[in-house]
Order: structure tokens, then C-alpha cells, then sequence
């Protein structure tokens, strides 16, 4: 019987764990994904090795005996990578990583010095993805990994959990009736037009950064292309219309003749690693696990 290794350090994590969220944020997968390697597993073993509630996860009998019968042989095969992973880091070597946001570029930053601890020999270059084509540079291999706006959905791209959250923002001229605003609301977008983002963007993508209609179904007036985020502060400015941004623009953009009103009802923006998912390098496992831990949410089975 042929099992997969995902399917096996899945199964030991949430037998660690005991809940599919903390087990599915270890490995770098969604909730849904980390379910389905557990059903495949039980599938091949021919009965279950979870006891399932709504309110706990717990191993049946037959779960921890294979989980006794598993360990040694995992810590083994674990021990066996790591000397060749340790091998292949004696020569020198580069990750290009991403970054879409300075918070996020931030992170990166942070994430590399962790890196420096536990991989002297790998380098990180750090280089901004551009707003236009978000994915292009890492499906071309001028990344190797990058921290990007969720969600995404590429069959051939993967994503791990979110490591930033920030808060939406509308940004609008200073001269504009909702500039002196606390907060907007969302059905309030039916009356001005957004600036909209040049280039190869997905269409979920582009409805997330300029949405066609409100909630409520109210049609939004498309605003003028732009490339960057300069050229979009400089049209907002001028009142060639209004961008749908995110909070740290407001701290990291800061400029005379532009107002940040928040949104009172806009659901927050999340930030994570992606990564071509048919790349499993050891450098990209390390950063991702540098990068959980720059971002205060711990280490562990954290991979692609």
C-alpha cells in the first residue's frame, strides 16, 4: 500500500495537535486540504483513526497504535533529509523572495534574519513583485517564493496561511464630501469611481481591487488605469477618482492632498507566502518556516 509522505505528516501533526486548524497552519495548507489527507489515509487504512466532534479531535485506538508504530520510522526518515538537506546547504546559495506591501517587505526581512540563524549559507534577495502582474515574476522563476495579497487561486500556485492582516481603506482627495469622514461604508462605493489596475491581474483578483458592483448590488463607476501605486496616488490626488487600499497605506504613503477614510463593514486583507507549488526546494520549506516565525506564529511542520 503506497502512502503519501503529506498524508503520514499530516496524520502525526493532528495526532500532536488534535485540531485540524493549528495542524493545517503547521503545514502550510488549508483547513480543507489538511481534512482531506486524513480521509485519503483512513481510506487506505480501511477504518478511522480520528474521533470527530464539533468539539474535539481525538485518536481511536487503532489511530494511536499506528502513531506508535509510525514515529520511530518518521524521525528516521526526518533525520535522514535534514543530513542531506544540511549537506546541500554546505555550497552557497540565493532565494529571490517577493513582497507586494512594505509590511509585507518587512516581514521578508525579518523572515531572512531568522534564516540567517539556521541557514548561514543561504542568501535571500529581496526584490517588490509588481502591482500589475502579480504572479508573472515568481511563475517565471525570478521568484522563488513571495509574500502576496490573498486570496489566491492559481491551480499552479500554492498559498500558506495569512501572516499579515490589514484593515481596508479608501483612499480619496482631500477635497472629496468623504475625506472628513470616520468610516465609509461599502454601498457608499456606488458613488465614486475606483481607480482600476492595469495589466495581467486575474479576474478575482481585479474584482477584489476594484469590485464591479456593492453588496447591495449598486453598479461602481470604473476610474482610470494605473500601473503603480505612485501613479494611482498621484490621480487620486488630483481627483481622477478613489482607491481601495489597505491600512498601510495611509502610514507608508502619507502625502498633501489625499485622505484615508476607513471602511466600517470591509473585511479585512490577509498577506502569505505563495510558491510555484511544483516547487518542494528545501530553501523555500526554510523560508516558509522563517517566515511563520517572523510573523509570531510559531515553527514546526510548517512547509509547502
Amino acid at each position: 500500500m503506497l502512502t503519501d509522505r503529506d498524508e503520514l505528516d499530516c496524520f502525526l501533526i493532528l495526532a500532536e495537535e488534535l485540531h485540524f486548524g493549528r495542524t493545517a497552519e503547521r503545514m502550510l495548507l488549508s483547513r480543507a486540504r489538511a481534512s482531506q489527507l486524513i480521509q485519503r489515509l483512513e481510506r487506505r487504512v480501511g477504518a478511522p483513526l480520528f474521533l470527530r466532534t464539533s468539539r474535539r479531535v481525538a485518536l481511536t485506538a487503532l489511530g494511536r497504535q499506528l502513531r506508535a508504530d509510525l514515529e520511530p520510522h518518521h524521525r528516521a526518515v526526518e533525520a535522514a533529509l535534514e543530513r542531506a538537506a544540511a549537506t546541500a546547504r554546505a555550497a552557497d546559495g540565493v532565494l529571490h523572495v517577493g513582497f507586494t506591501t512594505p509590511p509585507s517587505g518587512e516581514l521578508v526581512l525579518k523572515a531572512a534574519q531568522v534564516l540567517r540563524a539556521t541557514h548561514p549559507g543561504l542568501a535571500v534577495e529581496v526584490c517588490e513583485v509588481p502591482l500589475s502582474d502579480p504572479y508573472g515574476q515568481l511563475r517565471s522563476g525570478d521568484f522563488d517564493v513571495a509574500v502576496a495579497e490573498f486570496p489566491v487561486r492559481e491551480a499552479d500556485l500554492g498559498e500558506g496561511p495569512a501572516l499579515l492582516t490589514e484593515a481596508r481603506l479608501l483612499a480619496v482627495a482631500a477635497g472629496h464630501p468623504l475625506a472628513g469622514r470616520d468610516s465609509v461604508s461599502l454601498e457608499e462605493l456606488a458613488g465614486v469611481p475606483l481607480l482600476t489596475i492595469a495589466g495581467d491581474l486575474p479576474p478575482y483578483r481585479r474584482e477584489a481591487q476594484s469590485p464591479a458592483r456593492t453588496p447591495g448590488g449598486r453598479p461602481i463607476r470604473r476610474g482610470p488605469e494605473v500601473t503603480n501605486m505612485q501613479e494611482a496616488l498621484v490621480m487620486v490626488a488630483a481627483g481622477q477618482g478613489a482607491l481601495l487600499t489597505s491600512a498601510h497605506t495611509a502610514t507608508y504613503h502619507a502625502r498633501p492632498g489625499i485622505a484615508y477614510v476607513p471602511f466600517a463593514d470591509a473585511e479585512p486583507v490577509g498577506y502569505g507566502l505563495i510558491w510555484r507549488a511544483a516547487d518542494h526546494s528545501g530553501a523555500v520549506r526554510a523560508f516558509a518556516r522563517a517566515a511563520l516565525e517572523a510573523a509570531g506564529r510559531g515553527q514546526g511542520g510548517a512547509r509547502p
